[in-house]
């Protein structure tokens, strides 16, 4: 019979060991995942916190969270153009393929059974900010991903790509799982080496670049005399004297073409696009800065020009907001067809019927019959009368005659001045014509007179004057000056015969402002339902995203 003694040591003990099998495993096995999850961090170049607890084979992991800030762009270049040497590879951290500016803003604490489970904290960043940075690295919207994104929100299923590669052909950023967002909007971001990547030498976002054109000669020297455009837009030419100013001593055989940084509040800076960068300093801008009190209006128009032919060619990102009145003044009928033709810029026969018309030469054939009718008459009578009767009727119908011309010369006078002053009031009543159709009838005549290239279209001709308008200020003033008077005769209800008195005096400048409002008008209609309006709309509801 088995004593106490066995029992104990053939079965208590072997029970014993089983009871503490599953503590061994367990610590064995927290301890393999923790050395996995440190390693893991390591290799990632991670610095967090990790514990483990062997008894309920759990492991925590604290990791800090970043908010990112794109690199600036000239001073830290090397970095800003290439891709981050050691990349993380734990979910969550795609952003890590970057080189970025970063700030700890917390840590968040992870409860880990397995290492697979790992993830590190997405990180913050400015939604704006960050498609400004792979727009300039070259990556291509996706209109499909935008126009998802802003009428699905957060249902916008994961994997939806907003951001393509250059060549279209890869996702580079897209919509990642929510796990980690709080509520933000969750992105994942991948770039290859093997993309062809933008430089430095790329216009910057938010910068438009205006291309101008060249003079009609280069200055040879410096003290002397030289040809060049009187406008910077048509062909003709003025004498110059240079005395050896720094500004006139370089002359390139064609201008450079300038590029403009657009700020919020209107134009920024303004440097001319060369490859020497030492050639050329900031052009100043200063009459072209928005003013406060909103006496000085210039920069406004040209900071609304500016946007919205950039808007509606080179870029689907830009910083500068139109004044909404400026967009409603330029989709409004604004000058009567009639107007334009007293201003000789449009034929009468290419505008509605306006006018009454008179039949003058009828009116003229009869007063010519009856005239010669008359004389025919009083040459009769005279013939009849004695001579000495005869010479003194002679006299006195040649009086007559002569005062007959002079009152039908006068009653002409004033037949045409009534009939002037009624084609006026009608003209004033003709039906008015957009700013799109004034601009496509006075850009004829502008070729025409010589102030616009034949060869430019109507975008082409304001990008040429957007360049003109920074190198000359006196031309800038009288411009703003003509679309200030324009807007305020058009809010005051109509134009008047003092304002087209006044629109007589500066045709060229009012044809130079019909193109801006143009131009401006193009946008509002190119922006509805366009990429850009997608993409600036997720702009406004998504200010700061999670990066994953």
């Amino acid at each position: 019979m088995a004593s106490a003694p066995d029992i104990i040591t053939y079965i208590g003990v072997p029970l014993a060991v089983l009871g503490v099998l599953p503590i061994i495993y367990n610590t064995i096995s927290t301890l393999a995942t923790l050395a996995k999850v440190r390693r893991m961090l390591r290799r990632s170049r991670l610095v967090g916190i990790t514990r483990g607890d062997v008894v309920n084979r759990v492991i925590e992991v604290e990791l800090p969270r970043y908010t990112l800030a794109p690199l600036h762009r000239e001073r830290e270049y090397k970095d800003y153009w290439r891709l981050s040497d050691y990349p993380s590879r734990i979910p969550g951290g795609s952003w890590t393929i970057f080189n970025w500016k970063s700030n700890a803003i917390g840590l968040k604490t992870q409860r880990l059974d397995y290492s697979d489970q790992l993830r590190q904290p997405q990180a913050e960043i400015g939604f704006e900010e960050l498609l400004s940075f792979l727009l300039d690295l070259g990556a291509v919207p996706d209109p499909v991903g935008f126009r998802m994104l802003r009428t699905s929100g957060l249902w916008i299923p994961a994997g939806t790509p907003l951001l393509l590669s250059p060549d279209r052909t890869e996702k580079v950023l897209t919509i990642a799982p929510l796990d980690d967002s709080d509520g933000h909007l969750s992105l994942a971001v991948y770039w290859s080496s093997n993309w062809d990547m933008r430089d430095q030498n790329s216009l910057p976002p938010y910068w438009v670049l205006i291309k101008g054109i060249p003079p009609t000669r280069p200055v040879s020297k410096v003290d002397g005399t030289a040809e060049q455009p009187s406008d910077g837009i048509d062909g003709s030419t003025v004498s110059v004297e240079v005395k050896g100013s720094t500004a006139l001593q370089y002359m390139p055989l064609a201008p450079p073409a300038i590029r403009c940084q657009v700020g919020i509040n209107g134009v920024i800076s303004a440097v001319p696009d060369d490859f020497d960068a030492q050639m050329f300093e900031s052009l100043d801008v200063r009459h072209l800065e928005v003013d406060e009190s909103g006496l000085n209006t210039a920069g406004i128009w040209f900071a609304s020009a500016l946007t919205a032919l950039s808007t509606s060619s080179q870029t689907i990102l830009w910083n500068y907001k139109i004044p909404s009145d400026i967009l409603a003044f330029s989709k409004k009928d604004t000058i009567p067809c009639g107007i334009l033709v007293l201003l000789d810029l449009v034929e009468e026969s290419a505008t509605p019927e306006w006018a009454t018309k008179y039949d003058d030469e009828e009116e003229e054939r009869e007063a010519k019959f009856r005239k010669m009718n008359e004389q025919a008459r009083a040459v009769l009578r005279e013939s009849q009368l004695p001579p000495d009767q005869r010479a003194a009727a002679f006299r006195e119908r040649a009086q007559r005659q002569h005062e007959d011309w002079v009152a039908g010369l006068n009653a002409t006078r004033r037949r045409d001045e009534q009939r002037a002053e009624t084609r006026m009031m009608e003209a004033l009543q003709s039906p008015k014509w957009g700013n799109k159709l004034i601009a496509g009838k006075v850009l004829p005549w502008l070729q025409k007179e010589g102030h616009v290239d034949a060869s430019h279209d109507s975008k082409r001709a304001v990008e040429v004057l957007l360049w003109k308008l920074i190198n000359d200020p006196p031309m800038t003033r009288d411009l703003a000056r003509m679309l200030d008077q324009w807007k305020a005769f058009v809010d005051n209800g109509g134009l008047r015969k003092a304002d087209y008195l006044t629109l007589k005096e500066n045709k060229v400048m009012f044809g130079y402002a019909s193109l801006l409002l143009a131009v401006i008008e193009d946008s509002v209609m190119a922006a509805l339902g366009s990429l850009a309006m997608d993409l600036q709309e997720c702009i406004r509801i998504w200010k700061r995203v999670r990066l994953g």
